[in-house]
């Protein structure tokens, strides 16, 4: 288990890990496997669709900050975000995490053209899953990953997106059996 946290966010963790099924958030286990590839890989530019409360975003971001590299997080509910917002600053990540809230397909139809990502997390409607791939991967570099929560729990509405990487000649993917099933597709050209 990662301890190296400062105790402030080892305490919202811990407060966040208890909402876990109201704010529908990934494992600790997913948690953590993410924030070691993030370091291991030297990721720089990080998307994020489906803040929620934070709690994902919280381990990205941590890993982001060892980087120096920034996360753009996307959350749907005002609520949701309005939360997220103040556990990024108690955990010391505004300058890390830039927050958008609205629509993940439009906020992501507008990136720039040149806008690349080394690392996207979804974790969001599972049915636009497929959508959000499509959207994001003409951003995604050469060698960058797209990780994908709840493809083993939620496997139904997740088969277009698994059927669409499985398919592409581009990605390798592999689903991992972390607690809810995690995508995880590597961009090969």
């Amino acid at each position: 288990m990662i301890t190296r946290f400062d105790e402030t966010t080892q305490n919202i963790l811990k407060d966040l890990e208890k909402t876990q099924r109201e704010f529908w958030n990934i494992s600790r286990l997913t948690a953590e496997f993410m924030y070691i590839l993030i370091k291991e890989e030297n990721i720089k530019n990080a998307v994020e669709v489906g803040t929620s409360n934070g709690y994902s975003g919280i381990w990205l971001g941590k890993a982001l900050q060892e980087t120096n590299g920034h996360l753009t997080t996307i959350e749907y509910w005002d609520k949701r975000l309005s939360i997220a917002k103040e556990n990024f600053r108690l955990c010391g990540l505004t300058d890390v995490i830039t927050p958008r809230q609205g629509d993940a397909c439009e906020i992501l139809t507008n990136l720039p053209e040149d806008f690349q990502v080394d690392f996207a997390f979804i974790d969001a409607n599972k049915r636009e899953y497929v959508k959000y791939f499509e959207i994001l991967d003409p951003h995604i570099r050469k060698g960058g990953y797209i990780a994908c929560d709840n493809v083993l729990s939620h496997e139904e509405k997740c088969r277009p997106f698994i059927d669409a990487v499985n398919a592409n000649p581009s990605y390798e993917n592999v689903v991992l059996p972390l607690p809810a099933g995690l995508s995880l597709a590597r961009k090969l050209k």
